[in-house]
């Protein structure tokens, strides 16, 4: 059986979009363009905290890439490492926080630089992502941001990383593996509790998820209001699970579609 395809996002209904409690987002290529907030994200980010939806981005960029980004954005947090690390703004203060203790961040540490060597060594062509020295819990591979990869060394980097016990995920820049059971839906549960001393799995339904690659499937297949921005579709030969909803715009320019219709129905309430 296919994969269910996504609508378009003008058949969101209104009484869904004002039911909104907030939003999470992947960052790269969804909130991004080649690593830039251009003006229409950032003004839609804007307008939604004067509309008091608060935006929640997981991404699996490193915690040091991350914190910049977590003080200067209009987010109520970011959560770095596909779920290792939350960057939660406080004022001037930034707290951050971690999913693992540190003796286990310590433990792990030494197993990540022994598969990434392995994959370095075994993989051709194989390059650790440019923003690792950020990197606390996990490592990345380059496949299209500043090095490529094509898809026979993609799947051979995924293979290996679960060989050696880890997740393995592909964004649409990188090859992420970490070991431990954080990713990027347990982070929207951790965060929920953590910055709202709510529970997700009660209000599900009330918030959106935009995504844009393979690797934001499993929460497209968690929450009912998922949205992918236009240029999912360059994964559609990859993609088993589709968001319920599709962009007309690519990358920000999608998200601030979603975003106007979010503000839209709070001011009809």
């Amino acid at each position: 059986m296919s994969p269910v395809r996504p609508q378009p996002l003008a058949a969101l209904t209104a009484p869904a979009l004002r039911r909104v409690a907030g939003i999470m987002t992947d960052i790269d290529d969804t909130l991004t363009a080649e690593g830039r907030l251009d003006p229409p994200a950032h003004e839609a980010l804007l307008a939604l905290r004067a509309a008091q939806v608060p935006v929640i981005a997981i991404t699996g960029r490193p915690q040091g890439w991350s914190e910049p980004f977590a003080r200067a954005w209009p987010v109520a947090a970011i959560v770095a490492e596909n779920g290792a690390v939350a960057l939660i703004p406080d004022g001037a203060a930034l707290h951050v926080e971690y999913a693992q203790d540190a003796g286990m961040r310590s433990r792990n540490a030494r197993r990540l630089q022994a598969v990434a060597a392995r994959v370095l060594r075994e993989v051709p062509g194989a390059t650790l992502a440019r923003d690792s020295a950020g990197r606390v819990t996990d490592i990345a591979v380059d496949h299209s941001e500043f090095a490529q990869l094509d898809a026979t060394a993609v799947r051979q980097v995924v293979a290996l990383m679960q060989a050696e016990g880890m997740n393995a995920t592909v964004s649409s820049i990188h090859v992420n593996g970490w070991f431990g059971s954080h990713d990027k839906l347990s982070a929207a549960h951790w965060m929920v509790r953590r910055l709202f001393g709510r529970e997700l799995a009660g209000e599900m339904a009330r918030w959106v998820y935009v995504g844009d690659s393979t690797n934001d499937q499993a929460m497209f297949d968690a929450f009912p209001l998922s949205v992918g921005v236009a240029n999912l579709r360059r994964f559609a030969a990859e993609l088993r699970t589709w968001p319920a909803y599709i962009t007309e715009g690519e990358r920000g320019a999608g998200f601030a579609e979603l975003a106007a219709r979010v503000v839209a129905a709070r001011q009809l309430r």
